[in-house]
């Protein structure tokens, strides 16, 4: 009797330890998931600063520094629910505006447009690597979440279910291709 005994509560220890590892491993990809968003929402806020900063430089042309400086503000003002949709209109007008290549070499002309559209094209570039980097962390945690033992064991707390970040980060591919 003792034997069985000892053997169950080995066997009550090793899916306990299992288990304590099991939701560690889904707190460091929650852990995970918050500093990819907090390196999101870094590259986004610059992208706009950078989109307005550009946009009240002079060097663009009246009706894109409007159609920049409004989608710029716009994303930086959003509230959570909207983010997702102002950001792809920041992306949606910044192709507008540098769909050619003229247009970007037109601002790197300019007095001051060179570094401009330096920053710009490096803000552009990084905001699809961040968002990929959070959506992988996402990714994995959800996987973990579905898991029968996750579930059953409550083992995610009371962690909200994590959630990807959809936007349209396509960059415009003259501001780029050049600065590539």
């Amino acid at each position: 009797m003792s034997a069985t005994l000892i053997w169950i509560l080995v066997a009550l220890l090793a899916i306990g330890l299992y288990l304590s590892w099991t939701a560690g491993r889904l707190d460091r990809l929650h852990t995970r998931i918050d500093a990819a968003r907090a390196a999101l929402d870094a590259q986004l806020l610059r992208r706009a600063s950078v989109t307005q900063e550009l946009a009240t430089s002079g060097v663009l042309d009246p009706a894109a520094s409007i159609v920049l400086y409004e989608a710029a503000h716009a994303a930086r003002q959003a509230e959570e629910e909207q983010r997702e949709f102002a950001e792809s209109e920041l992306s949606q007008a910044l192709r507008a505006v540098f769909a050619e290549p003229p247009q970007v070499e037109g601002v790197r002309e300019a007095p001051g447009g060179e570094e401009a559209a330096r920053e710009l094209a490096e803000s552009v570039r990084r905001v699809p690597m961040a968002r990929r980097f959070h959506n992988d962390a996402v990714g994995a945690a959800r996987r973990l979440r579905e898991h029968r033992k996750v579930r059953w064991f409550h083992l995610a707390g009371h962690a909200p279910f994590p959630m990807a970040f959809e936007m349209d980060d396509e960059p415009p591919a003259a501001l780029v291709d050049r600065a590539a």
